[in-house]
């Protein structure tokens, strides 16, 4: 699978969306980069043991995953760029349909 990385114009999207970093210690690793991990993992598709280098810590980015998760952060971008795409014409949230009755419950959830 080919993983590419964020663009510029979406970079400017979704750094809006990310927690303000600490006005004290250590300074935060690069969020753009990290996102580029987090993204290469999940598209990928292999272990956090297996990111390159170049992304930074696998501990970081699996961290950080999490902690954006349990702060919404995630939503706020997938909301902001269903908002972009709507503005630009690419997407008619009149004609959208998902149906989760169709996707099969796991491990024995109903």
């Amino acid at each position: 699978m080919i993983h590419k990385e964020i663009t510029d114009k979406q970079w400017k999207l979704i750094k809006k969306h990310l927690p303000k970093p600490a006005k004290t210690g250590r300074p935060r690793c690069d969020d753009r980069t990290t996102i580029n991990g987090i993204l290469f993992v999940l598209t990928v598709g292999c272990r956090w043991e297996e990111l390159p280098e170049k992304y930074g810590s696998k501990s970081t980015a699996h961290l950080r995953l999490q902690d954006w998760q349990d702060l919404g952060v995630w939503k706020k971008i997938l909301s902001s760029i269903i908002k972009s795409a709507h503005k630009q014409g690419k997407i008619n949230l009149q004609k959208i349909s998902i149906d989760s009755s169709s996707i099969a419950a796991k491990k024995g959830a109903t």
